[in-house]
């Protein structure tokens, strides 16, 4: 999917953003019903949340991956028991399921199950590069992260960049989601301005009901821009009805086109349902 944003004579936006979107195991299990409604060659992402065993994460990257679509596992780092534990999941992964880009983040909980302590420590066993794995994604954090300054936050950026240029990996950034578009465009710029020139995948939680996403926000840490979801909630007799997520994607669509960012996909957060996230983004035109 390479479809650009591009602007017409009076500065709209013609062309959409492309998006990826999140799936846990279980809904991965029966996408056939969704195939013929999402493009090929989709990023379809695979969450660990410490609640999967490595048979369910590889049975649903294979799955992903025989349907058309590019499948992306997370490795969350701080979750591995042991070097082992890595060891085989990547190893499964590359070799039963076909995988060839991981999303490597730092994850929860704060303190480390096992020996890896960031999403770097994964990166620098070698693994990923002896399995062939050399598309990878990284977590970028708009509004910050309470588990690392944002000094270390570009401190590690950084550091994954060089390896990505040591490696010959594909590097991206696959941010947290958030309700500020302006906000989110500004940050991206600025990792331009900073020398980190990597695609940017930016996240956006799907339709949703109001409560939802403050649910959501407040459990994921992104509490900066609630403000923002606020106002457009309208106060609580908002709480049950379902937000839009336009009201974050089209500012951030019209920055793209006023400043030099890395911005190049929509990275979507299926809060309120997956069909509900898939119907927004054919209605949209970011798929087709």
């Amino acid at each position: 999917m390479n479809r650009a944003v591009l602007s017409g004579t009076d500065g709209r936006v013609d062309q959409r953003l492309p998006a990826s979107i999140e799936m846990l195991p279980r809904h991965i299990s029966d996408l056939s019903s969704l195939a013929h409604r999402v493009p090929t060659g989709t990023r379809i992402y695979i969450p660990d949340l410490g609640t999967d065993t490595d048979d369910a994460l590889v049975a649903a990257a294979r799955i992903v991956r025989e349907r058309g679509f590019a499948a992306v596992p997370h490795v969350a780092a701080r979750r591995l028991s042991s070097h082992g534990q890595l060891v085989t999941r990547i190893c499964r992964l590359a070799t039963e399921a076909g995988v060839e880009d991981i999303l490597v983040i730092g994850g929860s909980p704060r303190e480390p199950q096992g020996p890896f302590g960031s999403a770097f420590d994964v990166l620098d066993t070698g693994l990923l590069v002896d399995h062939g794995i050399r598309r990878l994604g990284v977590a970028g954090h708009p509004e910050g992260s309470p588990d690392i300054s944002r000094d270390d936050q570009a401190l590690a950026l950084r550091r994954k960049l060089d390896y990505a240029r040591q490696t010959g990996s594909e590097l991206r950034i696959v941010t947290q989601f958030g309700f500020d578009g302006d906000a989110f465009g500004q940050w991206a710029k600025t990792l331009r301005e900073d020398g980190i020139d990597v695609p940017v995948h930016i996240g956006v939680a799907g339709p949703a009901r109001f409560a939802t996403l403050v649910k959501y926000a407040m459990a994921c840490g992104v509490g900066n821009s609630l403000d923002m979801l606020r106002k457009r909630g309208g106060g609580l007799m908002s709480l049950a009805r379902s937000q839009s997520p336009e009201m974050f994607a089209e500012p951030l669509e019209r920055y793209i086109l006023q400043a030099q960012t890395g911005i190049s996909h929509l990275h979507v957060y299926p809060f309120g349902g997956i069909e509900a996230s898939i119907d927004w983004l054919r209605a949209r035109g970011s798929w087709v």
